[in-house]
């Protein structure tokens, strides 16, 4: 595949990425990212619901529980901005927290609130639900994760602190190096005193685990499909859905769930837009997300070895998972 390719196509990342994922004989991959188009982001707000799904019902309680013990160890919070905010449900519960300690405190300004997606649907959805909050003012950007928070930096009034929060355990889609390139890259757009909200899923039983990316129902199933029909619909290729099975598998050596998408059968698939004819041996996977689980000392340690002091951490424990408060150190 050319530049000249690529360029034409109007989707640069999209399809160098899935070019180099699937043009390798052996260890095809696709990067997680392009699971959220607006079917991937309805199906993901789906999996949320299940009963075999905690991460997120543990995330939510933590914030409803500990928003306002958040917002007084960091004072006056009036920008806060979110890497891959969704819908933004769970960021209610810090928005309220500022707001009553602003009213305790004789504050009357606006809190400013930048969700930052790669979701159009997301972000109107996010819109949705603040638009009625009153002294909250909203931007989105539809923006990949650093490059929307440098926008969102850059526009920062004086010396307003900042809140950031990744929540939802996201950073377990970064393998470690990853994951710590990432936060360092995190604390290069903040200013000594800013915050970073961390949230991470923590290791549990396995059986837990794989039920949690393996559920029932298939919806899990759906939204890894998906990528494939996103593939299909935007790069005019023919996949057959399927001739794919979903697979969740546990790593206990790398703490981490894979998920990966397999064939059936010996098969070959055109992607026209690429000009690229991919073989799938039987029982060939496409590796398509890994998701790594944590001990609550390892996240303290992360945010240290990435320029960030721990202020507090926070642990459900009905779903074993972790908001670490780390301050952006000078």
């Amino acid at each position: 595949m050319t530049p000249q390719t690529v360029d034409a196509i109007g989707r640069r990342g999209f399809a160098e990425d899935v070019y180099r994922g699937l043009a390798l004989r052996h260890g095809k991959w696709l990067p997680a990212q392009y699971f959220y188009d607006d079917l991937g982001s309805a199906l993901f707000e789906a999996i949320t619901l299940l009963p075999e799904y905690g991460l997120t019902r543990a995330d939510q309680r933590l914030l409803r529980e500990h928003a306002g013990e958040i917002v007084e160890i960091l004072g006056a919070v009036p920008l806060v901005a979110e890497l891959g905010s969704g819908s933004g449900k769970k960021t209610r519960y810090l928005l309220e927290a500022v707001l009553r300690r602003e009213a305790e405190y004789g504050g009357r300004g606006p809190v400013h609130y930048a969700p930052i997606d790669v979701s159009a649907s997301a972000l109107a959805a996010c819109r949705t639900s603040f638009e009625s909050m009153a002294r909250v003012e909203i931007s989105e950007w539809r923006l990949p994760y650093l490059e929307g928070l440098r926008e969102v930096a850059a526009r920062r009034v004086g010396s307003q602190p900042m809140l950031v929060l990744f929540l939802g355990s996201t950073i377990g889609n970064f393998a470690p190096d990853a994951a710590h390139k990432f936060l360092r890259d995190v604390r290069g757009l903040m200013r000594s005193g800013d915050a970073l909200l961390l949230g991470a899923d923590l290791v549990k039983p396995e059986r837990q685990l794989l039920l949690a990316y393996d559920d029932p129902l298939g919806v899990t199933a759906a939204f890894n499909l998906n990528v494939l029909s996103r593939i299909n619909r935007e790069l005019a290729a023919n996949f057959d859905l399927g001739g794919f099975r979903h697979e969740a598998r546990w790593s206990a050596a790398e703490s981490r769930i894979e998920m990966h998408l397999c064939a059936s059968e010996a098969q070959e698939v055109r992607i026209d837009r690429l000009d690229l004819d991919v073989h799938f041996e039987p029982n060939e996977s496409i590796w398509t997300e890994s998701s790594y689980k944590f001990e609550p000392a390892g996240l303290v340690n992360m945010g240290r070895e990435s320029g960030f002091g721990s202020a507090g951490q926070w642990i459900d424990v009905e779903w074993p998972f972790a908001e670490t408060l780390l301050l952006a150190r000078g």
